[in-house]
Parts: C-alpha cells; sequence; structure tokens
C-alpha cells in the first residue's frame, strides 16, 4: 500500500528513470481503492464488494517496488537489500507503531480480558508481519468475531511485507541462470492463481488470507512493470476506462463467498490496465490525477491503518451505531486521524534527513520491543481480568471458557479419514467409543476428555461447526459460505463410508442443535440464522416438509450406524436459554449499559416453552430409545430443575443462548460415564 520512497534510492539513468518518475493518477487509484475499502467497512451501501479495494492495493505495491528492484537490478546488476528494507522500514514502522499503541491503549480500556487477550496476540503477529497467519489459524466456528478484533486489517499488510521479504530475494536467485528470471516468475504468477481459484471452494480461509495464494495479485504488478519498463510502449487509452469499469464493477458486484477465487481476477484486471496506461495524457487519467483523489491516495496507507480500529473500538464500546450520522462521525474521526498521521508522523520520518539511518532502526526497534512486550503481558496475564468487578468477570470467565486442549487433535492425510480433523480422548490406544456431532459436541469437549480419561475407554471425536451429523441430507445455512456448506456434505460422505471400516469402535455418540436442524431457525439473540435442509443427491429421502426430512434422515443414521457399530447412543440437545450471551452480558455489565438486576431476566426460561421448542425435533428420538435403537443422554433434568437456567451452582455454565462452556462440560460429564464404559442398563 506504499509509494516507494525514490529520492532515497541511487539516482537511476534511462528508461529505469522514467519509469520510477511519480505518477499522480497513481494516488488517484489508490484512493479509488482505499476509500472502497474504508466506505465498504463502515456500511455504506451498494458497495458490497468494497473490500476488493485491497487486491487493487496488492497490484500497485507489485507494479511499484517490483519496478523500482527490477530497474535497480538491470542498471546496476545488484540489489542493495539493506538500503531497501531501511526504505519499508522507513516508510512504514512509524504510522503502523502509532496506531498499534493508540489502539492498544483503547483496547485496554474497552475490550474483555479473552478478546484483550487475543488483542495481544494479534499484536505481536502485526508486529512481525505474520497476523494473516494467525487469522487463518483462528478462522473457525468459536472464533472471536471481526467486530471486536481491531487489528484484523493488518493481514493484508503482512501479505505485503512477506512480498517485501520474496520479491528482492527470488529476484537475486534468479538472476544467477541467465534468462529465467521472467520464466520463473510467471510460472509462479500462474501456479499461485491456479491454486488461488481451485482451492477456494474448499479452503476460502487459506486462499484469503495466505501470501502464496495472493502472490499471483502482487506479481501481476511486478509482470506488468517488467513489460512496462520500456517507455516507447503505448497502449490504447481506452483501457484505463476499461480498467476503472472491471475495479467499480468488483466494487459493486462481487461478493464475499468465493473470494478470492476467479472473483479477484476483475478488480486485479482492472488494475492491471489502469496501471498499464500510466504516464499517458488521457481524461481517465487526468481524473484520477485531480488533486482532491492524489490527497486521498497519498494519505492512503495511514487511513487504511486507522479506520478499522477506530472502527472496531467505537462500534464495540457504543455497541453498535445509533444511526448512520454516527457512523459517518466516526469515519470523519477515522479520517482525521489519518490526515495528522500522514502530516505529523508518516512524512516527517520518512523524509527526516536528521534522524540518522542507525538512530531510526534503534527507535523502529524500541518501538517494536515496547509493542511486542505488552501484547505479550496482555496474553501471559488472560486479558488483565483484575480491570473488571468480580460479578462482570462471573459472565467475562463464562465467555471464555471454551478453549479446549487441542493436542491430542490431527487431520489424516491418509486412510477413510483423510481430511478430517479427529480428536483422541481417553487412555492411548485405538477407539473403543466415537462421539460425533455439530459445534455442540465441541462445546463439550473437555469434558467427555476428562470423563473418558476416568473411564478408562480410549475414544475419538469427530465435530464440524454447524453440520448436522446426519446422513442422507444437504443444507444451506446463512451463517455459513456456500462452500462450507458443501464442505459439509463432502465430509459426511466420507464418514459414511469410514465408520464402516472402524472395527475398534463399539459405540457411537450423536450430539447435535437437533431443533435447528428440524425448524430451521434458531431462537432468541440467533433467530435470525436460518438452515434449510434438502435430501443429499442419491439419498433416496422424500418428506414433505423439513421437520419430517430431519426424522427420516436421523432414522436412517441409526439404522446404519446400528449396522456400523450396533449400539448408538443420542445427546438430547442441552435447553436453548433464548436471550443469554455471556459476551454481550459480560460487556452491558462492564460499560454500565445495564444493571445486574435488569439483566437477570436473559438468564433463564421457562422448561415448558423450552420442550415445546425442541418437540418437533424428539418425536422420533423417543420412540426409537422405546424400541431400543439408540440410548437416550439426557441434561435436562440437571440444567432444569424449575426454570432451565444458564447458572449451575451459582456459576454461569453457558457460552451463548445454545453452547455450554468448559464448565458446563466438565459439570455433566457424569451423564456419559455409562456410554463411554459400556454399563447402560447394567
Amino acid at each position: 500500500m506504499s509509494r516507494p520512497d525514490i529520492s532515497t534510492s541511487k539516482p537511476l539513468s534511462g528508461a529505469a528513470a522514467r519509469h520510477l518518475a511519480y505518477r499522480p493518477e497513481i494516488d488517484g487509484l489508490r484512493a479509488f481503492a482505499v476509500l472502497s475499502v474504508v466506505l465498504y467497512h463502515f456500511g455504506v451501501p451498494g458497495l458490497d464488494g468494497g473490500f476488493v479495494g485491497v487486491d487493487v492495493f496488492f497490484v500497485i505495491s507489485g507494479f511499484l517496488i517490483g519496478g523500482l528492484l527490477w530497474s535497480e537490478l538491470r542498471e546496476t546488476g545488484r540489489i542493495a537489500l539493506g538500503r531497501f528494507y531501511i526504505r519499508r522500514i522507513r516508510r512504514l514502522a512509524p504510522a503502523f507503531f502509532a496506531m498499534a499503541i493508540a489502539s492498544s491503549v483503547f483496547a485496554w480500556l474497552v475490550l474483555l480480558p479473552f478478546e484483550f487477550r487475543e488483542f495481544g496476540k494479534s499484536l505481536i503477529a502485526a508486529t512481525l508481519w505474520v497476523s494473516n497467519v494467525q487469522f487463518w489459524r483462528e478462522a473457525g466456528y468459536f472464533d472471536v468475531a471481526a467486530e471486536s478484533k481491531p487489528l484484523l486489517h493488518t493481514w493484508s499488510l503482512s501479505v505485503e511485507e512477506q512480498f517485501y521479504v520474496f520479491l528482492p530475494l527470488a529476484l537475486l536467485a534468479l538472476r544467477i541462470v541467465r534468462g529465467a528470471t521472467i520464466p520463473a516468475l510467471i510460472l509462479i504468477w500462474l501456479v499461485s492463481a491456479v491454486a488461488c481459484i481451485a482451492m477456494t471452494p474448499t479452503y476460502p480461509e487459506a486462499t484469503f488470507f495466505l501470501f502464496p495464494f495472493r502472490a499471483w495479485e502482487l506479481l501481476t504488478g511486478v509482470l506488468l512493470a517488467i513489460a512496462l519498463r520500456n517507455q516507447s510502449i503505448r497502449l490504447w487509452p481506452g483501457l484505463s476506462w476499461i480498467g476503472l469499469a472491471l475495479v467499480a464493477v468488483s466494487i459493486i458486484a462481487v461478493r464475499s463467498d468465493g473470494f478470492p477465487g476467479w472473483q479477484a481476477i476483475l478488480p486485479v484486471a482492472g488494475a492491471a490496465l489502469i496501471l498499464a496506461n500510466a504516464g499517458q495524457d488521457n481524461l481517465a487519467n487526468r481524473l484520477l490525477a485531480l488533486k482532491g483523489p492524489v490527497f486521498v491516495g497519498l494519505i492512503s496507507y495511514s487511513l487504511y491503518l486507522w479506520h478499522w480500529p477506530v472502527l472496531i473500538l467505537s462500534r464495540y464500546w457504543r455497541d453498535g451505531y445509533a444511526s448512520p450520522y454516527e457512523a459517518a462521525g466516526w469515519l470523519s474521526v477515522a479520517t482525521v486521524l489519518a490526515m495528522l498521521s500522514w502530516a505529523l508522523i508518516e512524512r516527517p520520518l520518512r523524509r527526516a534527513r536528521s534522524i540518522s539511518t542507525p538512530a531510526f532502526l534503534g527507535g523502529a526497534v524500541a518501538a517494536g520491543m515496547a509493542v511486542l512486550t505488552f501484547g505479550g503481558l496482555a496474553f501471559v496475564q488472560d486479558g488483565a481480568a483484575g480491570r473488571f468487578s468480580p460479578e462482570v468477570r462471573a459472565h467475562i470467565h463464562a465467555s471464555q471458557d471454551f478453549l479446549q486442549d487441542w493436542s491430542r487433535c490431527d487431520t489424516p492425510t491418509t486412510g477413510p479419514l483423510a481430511g478430517i480433523e479427529t480428536c483422541a480422548i481417553g487412555p492411548e490406544g485405538a477407539p473403543k467409543v466415537l462421539i460425533w456431532g455439530d459445534s455442540h459436541l465441541r462445546a463439550l469437549m473437555d469434558g467427555l476428555a476428562l470423563a473418558a480419561d476416568e473411564a478408562g475407554t480410549p475414544g475419538m471425536i469427530i465435530w464440524r461447526g454447524g453440520c448436522p451429523p446426519l446422513f442422507g441430507v444437504a443444507k444451506d445455512e446463512s451463517a455459513s459460505t456456500t462452500s462450507q456448506d458443501a464442505s459439509c456434505l463432502r465430509a459426511n460422505n466420507q464418514l459414511e463410508q469410514a465408520f464402516a471400516q472402524m472395527d475398534s469402535v463399539e459405540r457411537i455418540l450423536l450430539v447435535g442443535r437437533w431443533s435447528y436442524y428440524a425448524e430451521g431457525t434458531g431462537i432468541g439473540r440467533d433467530a435470525a440464522n436460518l438452515i434449510t435442509l434438502r435430501p443429499a443427491p442419491g439419498s433416496g429421502l422424500q418428506a414433505d416438509n423439513q421437520a419430517e426430512l430431519f426424522d427420516l434422515a436421523l432414522e436412517e443414521t441409526v439404522k446404519t450406524l446400528n449396522d456400523d457399530f450396533g449400539e448408538v447412543h443420542v445427546l438430547r440437545q442441552v435447553p436453548e436459554i433464548p436471550d443469554y450471551n455471556s459476551r454481550e452480558v459480560a460487556r452491558m455489565l462492564a460499560h454500565g449499559r445495564a444493571s445486574p438486576s435488569e439483566i437477570t431476566a436473559t438468564f433463564s426460561a421457562k422448561s415448558e416453552t423450552l420442550a415445546a421448542r425442541v418437540m418437533g425435533a424428539e418425536t422420533c428420538l423417543y420412540p426409537m430409545a422405546t424400541k431400543g435403537l439408540i440410548t437416550l443422554i439426557d441434561p435436562w433434568p440437571r440444567l432444569c430443575p424449575e426454570r432451565c437456567s444458564v447458572m449451575l451452582d451459582g456459576k454461569p455454565v453457558y457460552f451463548d443462548n445454545n453452547h455450554i462452556n468448559n464448565a458446563g462440560a466438565l459439570a455433566l460429564r457424569d451423564l456419559f460415564m455409562p456410554f463411554l464404559t459400556g454399563t447402560v442398563g447394567s
């Protein structure tokens, strides 16, 4: 996202010097890109694909940095790596550290401990140029949501910084073989692009966040800069308009589902066409070179840095914006901070010749160490819970009490379970019990693991969030992407084949949010979540409505599992407490938006009301239990002595309105002992 500071490099001559001349229309293109991202994040309607501005930035960075390095290599036969990285540090570090320090202060003031602990991790990762890897690794069902990640936007900066490491080293390595550089870069571009397009449907998080799948976008700019190093080349001016049109269409029409994939071709191609004509005197370039767009382009790095933490921390503190006018007010704050950052920090320190290189590097190292220390303390102190009162801390603890031990989880690369994550529980050895489910199983994992240890029974857990543990049905879910829905069906089809080969397993337990699958909607706080089940291709299931399809799928699944294992257990889903969310309760109490007495009503619900909610999902469970086809495990007597409540023995045991937390899982673990020991009915 940066413009090379040509004045700090060794003077070049000929075509190289002309290629590196400042082109205001490129800053105008930056303005186009950064405004699309910022306005999209602030919720301006009609910009559903505004995030593609980042892809435009990738192409610009590749074009400018690639052109700079290629010209230096052609003119001098080498690349002065030290000088290159010092320029990058002077350009990027001051504004980044200013944003990081300010964000840290406000994060300490408003974020809950778990979120503040995660902020500490992301602060460390962003400072070390690996936040894209961190956010990719964290992407998952219970991950802290984007609205509490003030540094989420640094993923793209990390991608660019990894590019700054890769490109000069690659150019130096490839020059050893005469004539190999350009073919090798083209090959890398092709492999990256094909991998991005091919793997996005299956691994969308990886292709979105990780550098190898974004390298082709940056290399598009690099290869373009190399191709245009001879300034005698003149292209049709209409290409600039086509490029602007492609970028504009991308901002309006591209959707996050299935991105980047093939959709990323549109903004990348558009940016490349505009850059290909940069320097020509045509109307499109004159419009981009107007003072307004150029100024926004000049502050684009600072604006990108500041807009996201301002948006996230203000919206978090305010519990959402009251109106579009408030959103506009906070956008104005971000813009003012960006202008101040550019005028007082970014530009002066980049150009400050009075600060020697050793002094500047020493200051950058000191700032980096301070930021890393702060992030480390936030992490090791578990988010500094002592900032809040004991009453608030009870719900804070509930909101962060879902981090399980994943040390025994693995994803096989071969065999019948290849590509499916499995988690071992109990003693070492071939699994005697298998537990299959959705996120409700993940919530129970620590309790089941301890119970398996206590029972001395080796077992295996297989879970997938939002994916019903049923054969023969596909799903379309509002909270999932199309690729995630397809992945659920593929995994279930694979498991149906794999279970038939697991000879050591004697019993299986199914865990799921059954009412969600039967009714098709959530309840209370997640009532907007919708899921539609349909017969999977080749299943032969036919039903008049979703509840009937659910019953048929469950019956067929139980029949298949009885054939495979001979003993099937089903957990009656924990009661849903419609209006409870531990994070929301903790936030309201911590920020004074509600008193304890006002919020107590969300802790419980009438047993009869909740029983009516699950009745449709349980019409087939009890008959199957009566016939001995399944053994039903029922947590309701423990959680609903009179009213169903999130409180057990005086402390919250729910994470949200339908998932229990680790404390709840540990408190309920004795319910699973008959299943684990094989003593049902004895």
